[in-house]
């Protein structure tokens, strides 16, 4: 399962203190570092998708006494919700479909990918497909969030024009402009051609 590319989420180190079965949403601090406030699964950030929560990643252990702390996820509600206590099955794992795990793998630009002109999500790879589906990857709100960021870079990215008057009032709004996309889900790479 591991990919020879680094994985997009480094952790961090776990809480200092044992994670117990009801105390794991403890780790949260720690999992809003690793995970840079953003969500796993469809990498939106807290401020633009609200409260984080703590998702057990293989949810066969979330009634463990002792929580293992790289089974815990930060997740945006809808993620959370749509993944739920779903995990592969038998049937599921034969067909090569499975969760990724960012930590130990890379997903988005090579099991996953943005279709530039809808910004769907496209799996590559029978994992992608069916983890697109289960997190619900292609939800309205998460298809409208990447085409404004594409949309916004494309501004961004355009030829400078020349401003005699008000320049600095310009200049604030394009850092206020640049750091709201920073906060948007970040650019993921187009299907490969061919």
């Amino acid at each position: 399962m591991s990919s020879s590319k680094k994985a997009r989420v480094k952790r961090g180190p776990p809480p200092a203190k044992r994670i117990k079965r009801y105390r794991y949403r403890d780790a949260l601090p720690e999992l809003m570092r690793d995970f840079q406030g953003r969500c796993a699964y469809s990498m939106q950030h807290e401020q633009r998708a609200g409260r984080m929560e703590v998702d057990h990643f293989d949810p066969r252990h979330k009634n463990d006494l002792v929580q293992d702390y790289s089974n815990l996820f930060l997740a945006s509600r809808h993620c959370n919700q749509k993944k739920g206590d779903y995990w592969p099955n038998r049937t599921d794992l034969a067909a090569n479909c499975r969760f990724l795990n960012p930590c130990e793998e890379i997903d988005y630009g090579e099991h996953i990918f943005e279709a530039p002109a809808t910004h769907e999500l496209v799996g590559a790879t029978p994992a992608g497909r069916w983890h697109i589906r289960m997190c619900g990857l292609n939800a309205d709100h998460l298809v409208h969030e990447r085409a404004k960021r594409a949309e916004y870079c494309s501004l961004l990215n355009a030829k400078p024009i020349l401003i005699k008057r008000g320049a600095d009032v310009v200049v604030r709004l394009i850092r206020g402009f640049r750091g709201e996309v920073e906060l948007m889900i970040p650019g993921i790479p187009p299907p490969p051609s061919g």
